[in-house]
């Protein structure tokens, strides 16, 4: 497995853990929604977005790099 699709397989876990994150914070007690449970969710979706977009810059500037 090249650096590259290991960079990837790592971008894409770590999108997948916080996007799980902060669903686990949003619903993990329906019956006392608490701000800090609602501002860890958010916190955790910006983080996660935060990686989406810097998987695609990633992938944009590496396009031509060859994986072996």
């Amino acid at each position: 497995m090249s650096l590259k699709s290991f960079h990837i397989f790592f971008i894409s876990v770590s999108v997948a853990f916080f996007a799980g994150f902060g669903l686990w914070f949003l619903f993990a007690n329906p019956l006392a929604v608490e701000v800090i449970n609602v501002f860890a969710g958010l916190v955790c979706f910006s983080i996660g977005g935060g990686l989406v977009i810097y998987a695609t810059r990633f992938l944009r500037k590496f396009k031509n790099l060859q994986s072996f």
